[in-house]
């Protein structure tokens, strides 16, 4: 199966301001410290990266993501010791070691969680931070009604069988993971964003933004076309329109530090 970029940043950045919320909690948990080293993973279009390296004032850091589209948007917010450059969240090559990694909104990418946690821990330093908000909203509606289109034959053919499962643990196993990783201190939680919408087509702009991306991305875009037909077919029959349109959404947000 051929896979294609299909990142649209304008559709992302539409909800700016909400997707925003979580990333200034998370970074409220990091321990300011002089002189950090920082790689940011899934820097998406750089501006909350720069949010990131203005307020720790580092030394260096570091923007990652895998699209060349988002990356394009980084260009403006380089300065000094803010750099961006490509790469695989799931299959990491970065040169040296880190105070903070840093990751919003970005895991959630990646498979195998528990193993993911075992790469990134040797990115630190002793005394490093690992900060990461992943979305954990998956058995809303919004994503599962996705699911059930895809599993359709007309687009499970061309998806080869493939149909988007979350690798996102519960608050409690990534306790337990950081726990077993060394992390002396950590805080985990999971929390609900409360975000009204004008109205359903809002919510679907949404999530065409993000979860839809997986499976753009694996069809043709006429094929796709239909899908999104069909999705909002099935999030008319779910959900009444409503205007403002209420649409809850859950995250996972967790923190830890190694001994120094």
């Amino acid at each position: 199966m051929t896979t294609r970029d299909v990142w649209d940043p304008g559709r992302y950045e539409r909800f700016q301001f909400e997707r925003s919320l979580p990333f200034f909690d998370l970074l409220a948990l990091v321990c300011p410290v002089p002189g950090l080293r920082i790689v940011d993973l899934g820097c998406g279009t750089g501006a909350l990266t720069r949010r990131l390296h203005d307020q720790l004032r580092p030394l260096e850091t570091v923007g990652v993501d895998c699209s060349a589209a988002m990356l394009k948007q980084c260009e403006p917010h380089v300065t000094d010791g803010l750099s961006f450059r490509v790469g695989d969240l799931g299959a990491l090559d970065l040169e040296g070691r880190f105070d903070l990694v840093f990751s919003n909104a970005a895991l959630h990418w990646v498979e195998d969680h528990p193993a993911l946690l075992r790469r990134l821990v040797p990115l630190l330093n002793p005394g490093g931070q690992l900060a990461v908000q992943v979305p954990a909203n998956h058995e809303h509606p919004s994503q599962t009604l996705a699911a059930t289109v895809a599993s359709r034959p007309t687009f499970a053919e061309a998806l080869e069988g493939y149909v988007r499962h979350a690798p996102v643990l519960s608050a409690t196993r990534y306790a337990e993971e950081l726990h077993e990783l060394g992390f002396a201190e950590q805080s985990v939680a999971s929390r609900v964003y409360v975000h009204e919408l004008p109205d359903r087509e809002a919510m679907v702009e949404w999530v065409r933004g993000t979860t839809l991306t997986d499976y753009e991305r694996r069809m043709p875009a006429d094929l796709y076309e239909k899908f999104l037909e069909e999705y909002r077919i099935e999030v008319a029959r779910v959900f009444p329109e409503a205007t403002p349109f209420f649409f809850p959404f859950q995250r996972t947000l967790l923190w830890g530090q190694l001994d120094g």
